[in-house]
């Protein structure tokens, strides 16, 4: 979530406004984005209770990557069908090791990205301050570059990512054809690997219609999240070939990520990929009838937009002609005296006075109906204050 603009500071007078919201959204009666948040004590709880399914929690903790945590990364690699994978503490530690094993075979410091992609907007330039890596662009539209594109484009790189789906774009996806199209054109034209960014590469299957380890055959390297989708504590893996992740485990050790004890996050991740995966197919699903829904109640808004009009996955966008103050402070309200939690934090985002929100479709909203969300949106319109003429 992005933070709210509308907190107060630690120490005024009153419950701040993430306190308020926290304490809203753990009494509220129904919830359509996201999850219901847990305390400590709950999140302990169920980690006990789910991890028994998934592992013997007889055995000792893990010790620098051995037991619970080489078990998850087994089930991983077989999941993607792999040969291998890499348990990282973070994201951005993972793919920056993956772009510096590739820069390094191919003798270029040099990547492909995508100017919304998680490497140029939220790692602080690790690209370039940590692996000594330029990166360069294919394309500026928002979607991912075309083969059109990657044939005009002259820039030598040594790997290429590809964000599956590119989130801040709106969760984007291509279609299967062009995947396969822009995958041979980075590997069998210019030379070069392909990573999968696939923080939520879980929940793409369902838009490609393919398992997935023919989703990920296509290229040299994998990355996937194990909060995100999966509700996990924190972590990531690194898949692809074995003397690939044998690297990735050297430089892993390298950039601090040899934990000595990860077994919390490890086993937080294989309850996840137990309870979550066989239900995305329902969450995708549904985010077709709450993006119609939500359009269809915010249609007389001036600027209001929900996009994709069809998601690609169960996240999507939603757009209205209103500041991050005035919408949180809205949807606060709203549960606070329906019970009905509408949407996480928002944020604003090219013009002043538009604001987005990300929408997430998960287990909660799987009980609302096309004719609740609209009877919510439009009780949350209302508390928001007329906008001048």
């Amino acid at each position: 979530m992005y933070p709210n603009r509308s907190e107060e500071t630690e120490g005024s007078r009153g419950p701040s406004a993430q306190e308020r919201r926290y304490a809203a959204l753990r009494a509220c009666e129904r919830l359509l984005s996201g999850t219901r948040p847990r305390s400590l004590r709950e999140r302990l709880a169920a980690l006990a209770e789910e991890g028994e399914r998934v592992y013997d929690l007889d055995r000792r903790p893990d010790q620098y990557g051995d037991g619970v945590v080489r078990a998850l990364e087994q089930r991983v690699a077989g999941l993607l069908g792999t040969e291998d994978a890499a348990f990282f503490p973070t994201g951005t530690m993972a793919q920056q090791v993956a772009l510096r094993i590739h820069a390094e075979a191919a003798g270029v410091p040099t990547v492909a990205t995508h100017p919304l992609g998680h490497t140029e907007l939220h790692e602080r330039h690790a690209l370039t301050q940590l692996g000594g890596l330029r990166s360069v662009w294919p394309t500026t539209a928002p979607r991912l570059p075309t083969v059109a594109e990657l044939r005009a484009f002259d820039e030598p790189y040594a790997a290429m990512i590809l964000e599956l789906p590119l989130r801040e774009a709106g969760f984007v996806l291509p279609s299967w054809e062009d995947l396969l199209a822009v995958a041979a054109v980075v590997r069998e034209e210019h030379g070069a690997a392909l990573h999968l960014d696939g923080a939520r590469l879980w929940e793409s299957v369902v838009h490609f219609g393919r398992p997935l380890p023919e989703l990920v055959a296509p290229a040299d390297s994998v990355y996937v999240s194990f909060y995100k989708t999966l509700g996990g504590i924190s972590g990531a893996a690194l898949a692809g070939p074995a003397a690939f992740v044998r690297t990735a485990k050297a430089w892993r050790h390298r950039y601090g990520g040899q934990l000595f004890q990860q077994w919390p996050a490890a086993l937080a991740a294989l309850t996840g990929l137990d309870r979550e995966l066989p239900r995305l197919g329902e969450y995708v699903a549904h985010a077709k009838t709450v993006a119609a829904a939500l359009a269809e109640g915010v249609a007389g808004v001036p600027g209001a937009r929900v996009h994709p009009a069809a998601p690609h996955t169960h996240q999507f966008q939603l757009w209205l002609p209103h500041t991050p103050e005035e919408l949180d402070l809205a949807g606060l309200r709203l549960v606070e005296e329906t019970g009905s939690a509408l949407f996480g934090a928002w944020r604003e985002q090219g013009l002043p006075g538009l604001s987005m929100t990300e929408v997430t479709v998960a287990a909660d909203a799987l009980e609302w109906t096309a004719k609740d969300v609209a009877e919510a949106v439009g009780a949350f319109l209302a508390l928001l204050p007329e906008r001048p003429r």
